[in-house]
């Protein structure tokens, strides 16, 4: 399940998304995810070293992103719109980005124990939140049932649960998620059509991010895609995620959008009803970036689910 390498491609945005931002910053304020800046820092844990920023403050939201996609890749305005109630930490996976190499083979269960040593290192002593989305979720169920002493709460964003019960999109969809694509791709496999203003809104953040020094370009190996992209068959052939879901003892949010083509949202169904106490919300008139095409409502759904005592 790939979310498609939006850095090298964000140059190619259509001017319509550009006049789109233009408008909506002469008819408000300065948006508050113009401020967003990631400050990249450095820690060894896991093996490696892990390339890491972070905004915001309150308790720490540990957050995991798709297939292939650094921390660069997360929208402003979503990462605004947690920020003001979260200490929200992004991170490079292994393999990609600014962080170091993968220390042993790229799987579902051995990125949930890297990422477990890495969040542990910036909080020995605190639980932290954990969002992950797409592939993310993979890791983010992974690391709740191997590591439950790390997990506070837990957000599963458009994912599967893998095995008998996941449910794919269709082949064209499938064969787009693998591999790189350009941007009308994206748009297509990630939002409905009337989502696609929206997902060149998104595009137009990312590039403002770059243009303005508050995000920085990195790469991705086509050996780190190819190696998260692999992980996926064992994942599909495997019931063991499934069968582990219902040892998740973190209070668990689960959401999709109702039009999401890569991951539908039965899956979440499945999930849900695995979770025990799970709960389970559906966005109208969404897709599978349906974190990006409407950050200020997702989020602030994310961060009800997060107040303490709710």
């Amino acid at each position: 399940m790939k979310s498609r390498k939006l850095t090298a491609l964000c140059v190619l945005i259509a001017s319509a998304g550009f006049i789109a931002l233009a408008s909506e910053a002469t008819a408000a304020p300065t948006p508050t995810w113009r401020s967003v800046r990631l400050d990249v820092k450095y820690v060894k844990a896991g093996g490696t070293t892990f390339a890491w920023a972070e905004l915001g403050s309150g308790a720490p939201l540990l957050l995991l992103n798709g297939t292939a996609s650094p921390m660069n890749e997360w929208d402003p305005a979503f990462l605004a719109g947690l920020a003001r109630s979260n200490r929200v930490i992004v991170f490079d996976y292994p393999g990609l980005g600014d962080s170091g190499a993968a220390p042993s083979s790229w799987t579902f269960e051995h990125a949930a124990d890297w990422i477990a040593a890495f969040a542990t290192e910036l909080e020995p002593d605190e639980q932290v939140n954990v969002l992950g989305w797409s592939m993310g979720g993979f890791i983010a169920q992974q690391l709740a049932i191997r590591h439950p002493d790390v997990v506070k709460r837990l957000i599963l964003a458009a994912t599967n649960p893998g095995g008998s019960k996941a449910v794919l999109g269709p082949t064209w969809v499938q064969e787009i998620d693998s591999s790189a694509s350009s941007d009308w791709d994206y748009l297509r496999t990630n939002y409905p059509p009337e989502g696609i203003a929206a997902g060149r809104r998104f595009l137009a953040r990312l590039e403002a991010s770059f243009e303005n020094g508050h995000y920085s370009p990195t790469d991705t190996p086509e050996r780190t895609l190819n190696a998260m992209v692999a992980a996926e068959d064992p994942w599909l052939k495997s019931n063991a995620n499934l069968s582990q879901l219902g040892s998740i003892a973190s209070p668990t949010l689960v959401i999709d959008g109702n039009r999401d083509l890569i991951t539908p949202p039965a899956n979440s169904t499945v999930i849900r009803a695995r979770i025990p106490g799970a709960i389970l919300r559906i966005f109208p008139g969404s897709g599978h970036s349906f974190l990006f095409q409407a950050p200020g409502k997702i989020s602030s759904a994310i961060n009800q689910f997060l107040l303490p005592g709710t």
